[in-house]
This record gives structure tokens, C-alpha cells and sequence, in this order.
């Protein structure tokens, strides 16, 4: 049995594979192994493939806690701090946030200017 045929095969009895309880899995295996000579862990890993897959994909996403308005004045500020490290970046938003705000150099709301204040120097570097 050449590698395609022993695709199809598998492709053919995975759907029934993946509906039967331990039992019937067991039986299947066993026919699959018998008629392409694969070994039996091996075939299970393949089997289980598309399950490993499928969860992966329905993961859920965080949710995103700097938004649009935060990420364009933070590029403000590290664009008027001359371009420095996020470390460095960090001191400088505590500090100078407020007084950018009232010169009128940094136009952002209330909450935003919370949220610079409030970011770490890794996700600055993100």
C-alpha cells in the first residue's frame, strides 16, 4: 500500500473512528494496522490529529486591554522621547504624561492617559 492510498484509507475511517466509544476504536485500530502494516501507537497519533486541531482553533483570544487610541499615544510619546528603550519609555510616560497633556503636545482622553501611566516596559517592546 503506497503512502496516498494509506491516506485515503485513513481519511475514510477517521470520521467513523472518532464518532465510536473505546470499543469500537479498538476494533477499527486494529483493521487499519492489519491492512497497512503501521504500528498501532503510530496510527492512534494519527487518528487523534484532527481532534488536537480542532480545539486549538477554538481557543479563546484575550481580551485586549491597550486598544487603538493607547497604541497611537504611546508611538506620540516615543516619538517626542526621541525613539528610547521600553524601559527607559516607562519612567518617562509616569512622569511626563500629564505635563505633555497641558502643554497640548498629547491629545488623549482621561482613561488613555491612565492606561500610559499604568503600562509595563515588556508590553511597550510587544
Amino acid at each position: 500500500m503506497n503512502l496516498i492510498s494509506k491516506q485515503q484509507y485513513m481519511e475514510t475511517l477517521k470520521a467513523s473512528y472518532l464518532k465510536q466509544n473505546k470499543r469500537g476504536k479498538g476494533v477499527i485500530l486494529d483493521e487499519y494496522c492489519r491492512n497497512t502494516g503501521e504500528d498501532r501507537k503510530y496510527a492512534i497519533k494519527k487518528f487523534r490529529s484532527t481532534i488536537i486541531i480542532t480545539t486549538k482553533a477554538e481557543r479563546k483570544k484575550r481580551k485586549e486591554h491597550y486598544d487603538g487610541p493607547v497604541k497611537a499615544a504611546l508611538a506620540t510619546m516615543w516619538r517626542i522621547f526621541d525613539c528610547p528603550c521600553g524601559q527607559r519609555l516607562e519612567t518617562s510616560l509616569r512622569e511626563e504624561t500629564n505635563r505633555l497633556r497641558q502643554l497640548g503636545e498629547l491629545k488623549c482622553s482621561d482613561e488613555t492617559a491612565d492606561k500610559l501611566k499604568r503600562i509595563t516596559s515588556s508590553t511597550i517592546d510587544k
